[in-house]
């Protein structure tokens, strides 16, 4: 019967077949748009403009699709064009290995993106479709260097009303990169950071800039270290001390500064060997770096050896440095809505 009605309903119809409630899709009437993909891993050269790159639809409820006005480029979009990380990322892609194709490309870089809602699953109630976004998406997922991207709405977040689309697509990855080192991983806050001395090495790189004003805007005592050349920089951003790693023995000229509480490293390699002597002992001080060896673990090694190595080597260092009192900690990069709605607060507020 139900049948019979649905083709009378259609004969009526001119053939068309009768909508179905509560689903909704992408729209039909592009199938491609613009993007920068990359087909294989490599230098400049892998870089290829296409036309033809397959138009985003939404497959889960929670997610959106966003017009992308603005875009940028973060260093680990040149080493995910060189193949770093393609073994994790490829496993959180598809874990379950249910997907019909066997590779990652065409592959679109770029994790920074401010533009505008174009669509919105059904379980999205936060956002609406003209609303102005900014949004940091993983580096598991297609990238933002296209016209148009689709993300968890969780990833998104309303873009600051003081910047322009081209300012807003600067921070959210540099951004959620401090805030999960300092916030989550490291857990000050505008509540107990005011007074605390904190350095930051690296001070004049992105998650570096980011990181002094952000500590600063909470209360902090700043510590910056860079070259020369980003001194004056770093003065105008707020720090208090500004330390010239060019100038002499780094750590010597730190030795002669009080102990910190709180050091965000964005340097790695020798400066973790004396870093943690920085810190002040049996205080709940905490060093947090951004260089780790996960994805080159789990490149190098494989899935489980690399996360066999990985865990080793973050639970001896722990054990470690807990021993000596101070708290030794890795970060990474955190996508975020949340997080994103606090930073544009700080921006739109001036600080």
């Amino acid at each position: 019967m139900l049948a019979r009605r649905a083709l009378q309903w259609a004969a009526r119809r001119g053939g068309q077949r009768p909508p179905l409630r509560g689903l909704r899709g992408s729209p039909r009437a592009r199938s491609a748009m613009p993007s920068w993909v990359i087909d294989r891993y490599g230098r400049n050269e892998v870089l290829r403009f296409t036309r033809d790159m397959v138009f985003p639809v939404i497959q889960y409820p929670n997610e959106v699709i966003v017009k992308v006005h603005a875009a940028s480029l973060n260093p680990i979009d040149l080493s995910m064009r060189s193949g770093y990380g393609a073994t994790a990322l490829n496993m959180k892609r598809d874990p379950l290995k249910i997907k019909s194709m066997d590779t990652e490309f065409p592959l679109t870089l770029g994790r920074d993106a401010s533009g505008v809602i174009m669509e919105c699953g059904l379980s999205v109630s936060y956002f609406k479709p003209g609303d102005e976004v900014w949004a940091a998406i993983p580096p598991w997922k297609q990238g933002t260097l296209s016209e148009f991207v689709v993300a968890s709405a969780n990833e998104v977040s309303f873009k600051p009303k003081c910047l322009s689309h081209v300012e807003a697509a600067s921070l959210p990855y540099v951004g959620l990169t401090a805030w999960s080192a300092i916030n989550k991983v490291g857990g000050l806050n505008q509540s107990n950071c005011s007074g605390k001395r904190v350095l930051i090495l690296g001070a004049s790189g992105g998650v570096g800039t980011f990181a002094v004003q952000l500590v600063k805007a909470w209360g902090a005592h700043v510590t910056a270290v860079c070259s020369h050349d980003a001194g004056t920089l770093m003065r105008k951003l707020g720090a208090d001390d500004v330390i010239d790693y060019k100038s002499g023995s780094l750590e010597q000229q730190l030795k002669t500064l009080p102990s910190f509480d709180f050091i965000l490293d964005n340097v790695g390699g020798s400066t973790e060997k004396w870093a943690l002597d920085l810190l002040k002992k049996w205080s709940g001080a905490t060093y947090v770096t951004l260089v780790t060896p996960f994805l080159i673990n789990v490149d190098r090694l494989g899935v489980a050896d690399g996360m066999l190595q990985t865990g080793v080597t973050i639970g001896s260092k722990t054990v470690k440095h807990l021993l000596k009192g101070v708290h030794y900690r890795w970060a990474f990069f955190m996508p975020s809505g949340p997080s994103l709605d606090e930073i544009a607060q700080l921006v739109d507020s001036g600080k």
